[in-house]
């Protein structure tokens, strides 16, 4: 379900890059090929967090009784009809998220952190977090 997000966020790359907004994601493992086949999805530098600092002091998870709950079973059945299909490797009980930060003092323009698995961001809300971004800043860092 994570690619389906990756690729509409990636969907939002040519407006990000006219707005001189960086797009990253940030995995917390690379089993196999595991990041190698999350690229095609992802139009943005990925990067490996193994000690996985940046998922905080305490990571969010679901355990296996997240399969009991309706939302994850029809989010798993929309991404599988959009023609994504994930993978059974690795620990996948972590929570993941979306976060927009600001330069400078802006800090966090947009958190989006998943309640359950398929729990997507609104793409929408993230271009409206981007414009946020002053645009003098975003031609400095263009440079």
């Amino acid at each position: 379900m994570c690619r389906e997000e990756a690729a509409e966020l990636s969907s939002l790359k040519p407006q990000l890059d006219e707005l001189g907004v960086p797009l990253y994601a940030v995995v917390k493992e690379d089993v196999g090929t595991e990041v190698k086949n999350f690229r095609p999805y992802f139009q943005g530098e990925v990067f490996l967090d193994e000690k996985r600092r940046f998922y905080g002091p305490r990571e969010r998870k679901l355990g296996l009784l997240a399969f009991l709950r309706v939302g994850v079973w029809m989010n798993g059945v929309r991404a599988f009809r959009n023609g994504f299909v994930g993978n059974v490797l690795g620990e996948g009980f972590v929570l993941g998220g979306v976060f927009v930060i600001g330069q400078g003092q802006q800090g966090i323009l947009l958190e989006h952190r998943e309640i359950e698995f398929g729990d997507k961001v609104n793409i929408e809300d993230v271009l409206q977090a981007v414009r946020k971004i002053p645009q003098e800043l975003q031609s400095l860092e263009k440079k």
